[in-house]
């Protein structure tokens, strides 16, 4: 669905990160490891957040 807005752990503000991510991994053809390192997401928890994340609302939205 929509990227959490808040780590599920820790409760640090995630979402705000999530599209300069998904930029910098597909435009840039960095590593999730440089991409994270890079919007200084340090706790693996956050960065739990932003790697598993799964956009699924596309196909969500087919069937309204």
């Amino acid at each position: 669905m929509i990227c959490p807005i808040r780590c599920f752990s820790c409760g640090q503000v995630v979402a705000n990160n999530y599209e300069e991510f998904i930029r910098l991994v597909t435009i840039e053809k960095k590593t999730p490891q440089e991409a994270l390192d890079k919007l200084n997401v340090k706790k693996y928890c956050c960065r739990r957040m932003l790697l598993t994340h799964v956009e699924v609302i596309d196909d969500i939205m087919k069937y309204n």
